[in-house]
């Protein structure tokens, strides 16, 4: 917990660390109200987002109201300085300016994300994302043009990833081998479409497809590849395991081939219905029997596997904590360890036909899966980051994952060059 005494020192010294943020959605609203209100140390001078009403009124839940509109960096730069809150819709503004210590990713937009995330890196200031379906297309290649600029790219703690790398940090750190890291679910169904999820997303002020995305498989997808990509594990099944399990998550224990584990370096994978829900959870192996004895006195079993969990992820709330982390101690939460371990490829939701375009993540027309980064390159097929706007060449069946020969990619785009990039550094 050092990050708090830093934060109270900041606090006390008057230099604030100093935040711009993109997005007004559902989180970016959560994070305004947690560092306006309950993070001393910490200010978020600038809020980012084509609606500007949105950016005010994310602000004003806050109890935020004295807000200027800048369109120029001396005009943000002044109220950074003044300590006045500001919105705008260039984002180029939060990654120009002097001043900003970090900066926070809070859109879930792909191409937006990337075309930020570089301009970022590229004026010297690190970044926080929240942007998992970002991190999981092109992460590896991202963590690897951040070192190159000098500065930290990672994700956060409070989402699933973040909570599950602390978890895996500290079961490494007291001496035994993570071999399962997992999310914890309440529902698993990839054929939830928008419409089915309008009145769930209605009751809590979310949006549809956002809401789809955690509902069919697509998020936690984009999420444990992150988790992959980070730890080195990898998958032992395309879509990963997935048991509906109504028991407690220490009941997993026996669940797995431990040998088969070992052999692939652990998996990450996902159990539907277990308490204690909404976590996460880690498996873990020590190869010391004195230490095995210990564990069994602890209440963790016999072994050979034994359970650790945190049985909740509370998203916004703990955003501010990865800010801290990154700027004052240099600690990143989670980022890949070198290449790809797991892909998320996009799968049709319903039977497509040729000349079918394919709408946004969490939409009526197709789902993510998880699958190895050997077989994904290998067999050609594509990316569900990628997969927004595509347009099929052919007809596909329900449930088939798609591949590049299936699709006409729009032209133009940076995460496609991105993508093509990370492809030829990082070998299958």
């Amino acid at each position: 917990m050092i990050y708090d005494t830093l934060l109270r020192q900041r606090e006390a010294e008057g230099k604030p660390v100093r935040v711009g943020m993109f997005g007004a959605g559902f989180m970016a609203r959560g994070i305004t109200n947690q560092i306006a209100n309950s993070v001393p140390g910490m200010v978020l001078s600038v809020i980012c987002n084509r609606s500007l009403d949105k950016a005010r009124n994310a602000y004003e839940q806050a109890g935020v109201t004295d807000i200027a509109v800048v369109e120029t960096e001396a005009a943000l730069a002044e109220c950074i300085r003044a300590g006045r809150a500001a919105i705008t819709s260039d984002p180029m503004l939060l990654c120009r300016v002097e001043g900003l210590d970090c900066l926070i990713d809070a859109t879930g937009a792909i191409e937006y994300g990337a075309t930020v995330t570089l301009a970022a890196f590229e004026n010297g200031k690190p970044m926080v994302s929240m942007n998992a379906e970002l991190d999981a297309t092109v992460g590896p290649l991202l963590k690897r043009k951040a070192d190159e600029a000098g500065v930290i790219f990672t994700g956060c703690d409070g989402d699933q990833p973040g909570v599950e790398m602390n978890l895996f940090r500290f079961v490494k750190s007291i001496g035994l081998t993570p071999l399962v890291c997992g999310n914890i679910k309440g529902l698993q169904d990839p054929y939830r479409n928008p419409t089915t999820q309008e009145g769930f997303a209605k009751q809590w002020g979310q949006d549809p497809y956002m809401v789809t995305s955690f509902a069919d498989g697509t998020k936690i997808s984009f999420e444990q590849a992150i988790v992959a990509n980070a730890t080195g594990m990898t998958v032992n099944k395309r879509g990963m395991i997935g048991r509906d399990h109504r028991g407690h998550i220490d009941e997993l224990t026996s669940a797995y081939d431990v040998e088969e584990l070992r052999k692939l370096g652990g998996i990450v994978d996902y159990v539907v219905g277990s308490k204690p829900g909404p976590g996460v959870f880690v498996l873990a192996a020590h190869d010391d029997p004195k230490q095995q004895h210990y564990l069994n006195l602890y209440k963790l079993g016999t072994g050979p596997l034994y359970s650790f969990y945190t049985p909740y992820h509370l998203c916004h709330f703990e955003v501010p904590i990865s800010v801290a982390r990154l700027v004052l101690c240099q600690d990143a939460v989670i980022q890949p360890l070198g290449g790809p371990m797991v892909d998320v490829v996009a799968t049709a939701k319903v039977d497509l036909a040729k000349g079918d375009v394919i709408d946004a993540l969490g939409g009526y027309k197709s789902y993510g899966q998880c699958e190895t980064y050997a077989i994904s390159r290998g067999q050609r097929l594509l990316p569900m980051g990628l997969a927004e706007g595509c347009r099929l060449k052919r007809a596909v069946s329900k449930d088939t994952v798609l591949t590049y020969d299936d699709v006409e990619i729009p032209a133009g785009r940076l995460i496609d060059r991105l993508r093509a990039e990370q492809d030829e550094v990082f070998p299958a």
